[in-house]
């Protein structure tokens, strides 16, 4: 059963890739979940190709100053670095794709692919 949920929520992100692909696409962190799995999530995006510079402490967009928030962040560009690719916001069913800007005053979230050699 867990697979197929698994399969269902990616397919919800590849139609929300595709559908919200012409105005942006932005990959975010489910906010159902328990901090201690999106920190894993975050943890590991912030160790691959994400750029988390922008949530480190006195940084742009580093308020709010959640778990979420920056989970949010740094599988968001984890997903733009990686040319928007639906496959890059899977991360253990922790992040979907939405096509709702997540950003907030002072902090810009990347909605533009750039593809970045991991």
């Amino acid at each position: 059963m867990a697979s197929h949920a698994g399969r269902l929520l990616l397919l919800l992100a590849l139609a929300a890739a595709l559908a919200g692909r012409s105005e942006g696409a932005w990959c975010v962190c489910r906010p159902d979940l328990p901090d201690a799995t999106l920190q894993r999530t975050l943890d590991y995006a912030c160790g691959s190709a994400a750029d988390c510079k922008p949530i480190q402490r006195n940084a742009a967009c580093f308020a709010p100053d959640t778990v979420k928030a920056h989970c949010s962040y740094a599988v968001n560009s984890y997903y733009q670095r990686s040319g928007q690719n639906p496959l890059a916001c899977v991360f253990s069913s922790t992040a979907v794709i939405s096509s709702t800007d997540p950003s907030t005053n002072g902090c810009k979230y990347p909605a533009t692919p750039r593809i970045v050699e991991h």
